[in-house]
């Protein structure tokens, strides 16, 4: 007790050591998980040997003049998580270089030292973005350093973009490794790459990677990590799509190969960055809000922090899947019993038959809390559309629709009524091979407003529905001869 006391009485004398805010800090369930009382943005997960400590850009939407402290949160199995709450906190003067935090990332010395590094960012300065360095020994409470920030200079000068480092320990080159998010001066965007042997002094060691996607956007929170055989890089584009996508190479230096689907999800996933446990990887990254909290609305910048696992083919290529633990986790069988069904459509058990003549579709009770629902699609012939609706009103349609296409060969997620959909545009989609005669499993996770829907090994497709929780739901087919088999639904 007098440990503490003491410990306590340290942290309080000093202006440049903070730990975790004074709110409640007990772990709670979650598998797309935010505060409560703000958003998570940017991630920077660290794996610490036993516990994922998630650092993000934490998204208070309170007026303040600063914003976007570092903020923390702890999991071990991507199902329970403990609240630190703020960890760095921005410096809330007019002309600070910290003024707002960005995206950056943490590593571990060899003396078992932690080191983040992340972006200082104040639009009323020039230059408006730093990389600065703070230390910890608990990876709660930081230590700032800011006579080791650095600025940007030629040819990474252009519009101010100099910021997102991803720090670590290349063992094969015995050296540690900053990625930067700049512009080259044609412009365009690039991943930078900086070398150092202690930390503190970095040197410039020139493009490490260039926009390779047509366009001059930046590519955003980058992480290159090894898995297996292969290293990868990830990045994600500031403009047009803002979508994750990754190169893979045999040598952290290159040459970095595009694989020919070079995303995981669409652009309701953002910032996604690597992460690795001792067997596994994933990436990381948020889900947004929309405006007022209406499906109706444009898309906000944070939301709720969303978790693929990502595996590996005998190619080396990656695809999506759900976070095994959570799909563990969420085993306590629901019995599914329809409430209406309407069309030409037959069922047993768990087993529904459309016969591809017009519209129809089977209603399902109320969704509310976490969910894990599970099946198997399989298409007999190749026209029309079959799917999942959420929010299902009095006429048996839902307004909330994530649609499996066979003639454009995608699967998408409508804003619109399920009768409007052959009129209506996306908000989301995703390319999926879809063949008539195979079987295409699909997990589609659901925690509050969010749902994630995984198929088949292929992709995955994050969507933001409010209308969701507390509304019927159902599985529906316009003018598509399909089998629904094997329909489950469990949660915790």
């Amino acid at each position: 007790m007098k440990k503490k006391k003491i410990l306590a009485a340290v942290l309080a004398a000093t202006s440049i050591y903070w730990g975790a805010g004074t709110e409640d800090a007990s772990a709670y369930q979650s598998i797309f998980p935010n505060t409560g009382y703000s958003w998570v943005g940017d991630t920077m997960p660290f794996y610490d040997g036993e516990n994922f400590r998630i650092f993000y850009l934490e998204d208070l939407r309170d007026g303040d003049m600063g914003f976007h402290p570092w903020s923390l949160m702890t999991t071990k199995d991507f199902t329970e998580y403990h609240n630190d709450s703020r960890v760095i906190p921005y410096v809330n003067e007019e002309f600070a270089p910290d003024g707002a935090l960005g995206t950056g990332s943490v590593v571990q010395d060899k003396d078992g030292l932690y080191h983040a590094f992340y972006t200082g960012f104040n639009w009323r300065t020039t230059p408006r973005e730093h990389i600065m360095h703070a230390i910890s020994r608990d990876l709660v409470s930081w230590q700032k350093l800011p006579e080791d920030s650095f600025q940007g200079s030629k040819p990474y000068i252009y519009d101010d973009t100099f910021r997102d480092p991803n720090v670590f320990y290349n063992a094969d080159y015995d050296e540690y490794w900053m990625l930067i998010t700049t512009r080259n001066q044609k412009p365009c965007g690039v991943i930078a790459l900086y070398t150092s042997k202690d930390l503190k002094h970095w040197e410039d060691k020139g493009v490490l990677f260039e926009n390779d996607m047509g366009s001059d956007a930046n590519m955003e929170c980058p992480t290159l990590v090894k898995y297996g055989d292969y290293w990868y890089l990830t990045f994600s584009d500031q403009w047009p799509a803002r979508v994750v996508h990754y190169r893979m190479a045999k040598d952290s230096k290159g040459p970095f190969e595009k694989p020919a689907q070079d995303y995981f999800d669409a652009s309701g996933f953002y910032a996604g960055k690597l992460a690795q446990d001792k067997n596994d990887l994933y990436l990381v990254g948020w889900t947004p809000t929309k405006w007022d909290g209406l499906d109706n609305r444009p898309t906000d910048w944070a939301g709720n922090m969303v978790t693929h696992q990502l595996k590996q083919r005998a190619d080396g290529t990656l695809y999506p899947v759900p976070v095994t633990k959570v799909t563990e986790r969420l085993h306590k069988e629901e019995t599914l019993t329809p409430l209406t069904q309407s069309g030409n459509v037959t069922a047993a058990d768990r087993d529904y038959h459309f016969s591809g003549n017009g519209y129809a579709d089977v209603v399902m009770p109320k969704l509310n809390g976490i969910r894990k629902i599970t099946g198997r699609f399989t298409p007999s012939g190749q026209k029309g559309k079959f799917g999942l609706m959420f929010n299902v009103g009095p006429r048996q349609t839902g307004s909330l629709n994530l649609v499996f296409d066979q003639s454009k060969q995608q699967v998408a997620f409508y804003n619109t009524d399920t009768a409007k959909i052959n009129k209506a545009k996306p908000e989301l989609s995703v390319p999926v091979s879809l063949q008539p005669g195979e079987s295409y499993d699909f997990t589609l996770l659901i925690d509050d407003t969010v749902a994630v829907l995984y198929v088949n090994d292929q992709m995955a497709l994050s969507t933001r529905m409010y209308a969701l929780p507390e509304h019927q739901w159902g599985i529906f087919s316009t003018d598509s001869e399909v089998s629904l088999t094997e329909l489950h639904s469990s949660t915790f």
